[in-house]
């Protein structure tokens, strides 16, 4: 069981991707009332020269991103390491004692990439996989309703984040019970298994988060199986992979 204080962590590695991830994180971290830990993953170099333009590069990169937390959310408490070794490696250890594992993920990309849907599958927490350019609101939070283990936690976390971002929860509906009366505040918009029926003339948003459990990680590392998932533009966008 995770303490209520474990931090945030973020996988940072100079990219605008990592960027946008430490971003959507600092708003995690605030309504959660924890702390951030951004990584970045150094690799076991063999000359004095290498590790010392490695660790140089990671510094510019961790300021950077901690800069941008800060200006995003002043109040939040921001800590940095470097660590030695594979980003898969550093990062699925770190998920160790995490609240939640954040990394990025390009915009516009179908599929997440290796290490993200590495990480999605094996960490020990939480894992979103970002590619929002900033925290929106008024978005749309997507989820299914199943029968699969684990997903009340996933349907509550869903609930959770359209709260919290002021964004209408659709729920792509694969079973009978529905969660709309434990949260009467949150708007929900229901939708059939079978997903958004549109005319010609229109094409359903992608939605600006999406909440799934342990079961689809598998799906991220597979494009063939992408196509068949109940939520639309399923993972093109940001993704949120919930630990039962």
């Amino acid at each position: 069981m995770i303490e209520a204080s474990a931090p945030i962590i973020v996988g940072i590695d100079g990219s605008a991707a990592a960027l946008n991830a430490a971003r959507w994180a600092a708003t995690e971290a605030r309504n959660e009332l924890t702390t951030m830990r951004l990584v970045f993953a150094v690799p076991e170099s063999s000359t004095t020269d290498d590790r010392a333009h490695d660790v140089r590069r990671a510094c510019r990169a961790l300021e950077q991103a901690s800069g941008a937390v800060s200006d995003l959310v002043p109040s939040l408490i921001v800590r940095t390491a470097i660590r030695h070794g594979t980003p898969d490696r550093v990062l699925l250890d770190e998920s160790r004692g995490a609240a939640m594992l954040c990394v990025g993920a390009e915009p516009r990309r179908h599929g997440v990439g290796l290490l993200a849907a590495a990480l999605a599958e094996k960490a020990a927490c939480t894992v979103a996989i970002v590619r929002d350019t900033a925290p929106a609101r008024d978005g749309v939070v997507a989820v299914v309703l199943d029968d699969a283990p684990g997903n009340d936690e996933v349907v509550h976390r869903a609930m959770r984040e359209g709260r919290m971002r002021r964004a209408v929860v659709r729920q792509v509906d694969c079973r009978q019970d529905s969660w709309v009366r434990r949260f009467p505040d949150v708007h929900v918009e229901m939708v059939p298994p079978g997903g958004i029926r549109t005319t010609d003339h229109e094409r359903p948003a992608v939605p600006q988060l999406a909440v799934v459990g342990t079961a689809d990680a598998a799906r991220l590392g597979d494009p063939a199986r992408l196509e068949s998932h109940p939520i639309h533009g399923y993972p093109d966008c940001t993704v949120l992979v919930v630990r039962g």
